[in-house]
């Protein structure tokens, strides 16, 4: 059981995007009964990426752009992931190009990118869609689960998945990955027992 995570939900625009998250005192149980666990994600460098062998982790899904006045923030979530990493947590980034086309053209300009300007380690899924119909199923999923508001609205939009592969909650574009509301939900979520 996570311990003292309230629900909270909040949608204010601040220009012109959302700062929005939830988190949910208890891990959300999908629908169909899947899990993250059961979706597999294309790595950056072209294998398979099965979020099956995060089992026990926490994980932090992120869709990411390269050419976005949130790109900084590369730099906070490889900050939290070397922060975490130790405890069970991991960082998966997603790079799309949904949201004004502000990601490179190739999977190879986005992972050149990301090692030489913000020293990337986390792991790096190809280039994929994460909103509406033509969404990556892993956000397809997200976003039914969590329900209305919960699909990304811009790049940088957070889901954090609990160590048994349930969603606890999503946080938007300005939440920072060093934001109080993400880092005590990641440590909350860090303090329960792998299944």
């Amino acid at each position: 059981m996570l311990k003292k995570i309230a629900t909270v939900a909040t949608a204010l625009l601040t220009g012109g995007f959302a700062y929005s998250y939830a988190v949910h005192a208890e891990p959300v149980n999908a629908p169909d009964g899947r899990t993250a666990y059961d979706f597999t994600l294309t790595a950056i460098d072209g294998e398979k990426l099965p979020l099956s062998q995060f089992k026990g982790k926490v994980m932090l899904v992120v869709n990411t752009a390269s050419k976005c006045g949130f790109t900084p923030q590369y730099e906070g979530l490889q900050a939290i992931h070397d922060k975490y990493a130790p405890k069970g947590f991991t960082v998966i980034g997603v790079p799309s190009g949904d949201f004004n086309d502000q990601e490179f053209d190739t999977n190879k300009e986005v992972k050149e990118f990301c090692e030489t300007k913000f020293g990337i380690t986390f792991p790096m899924a190809e280039k994929a869609h994460v909103k509406g119909d033509k969404a990556t199923p892993l956000f397809r999923w997200a976003a039914e689960t969590l329900g209305p508001g919960s699909e990304p609205k811009w790049n940088f939009h957070k889901y954090l998945v609990g160590r048994d592969g349930r969603l606890i909650g999503y946080f938007g574009t300005r939440v920072a990955p060093d934001s109080p509301e993400l880092t005590s939900a990641i440590e909350s979520a860090l303090s329960e027992p792998a299944s």
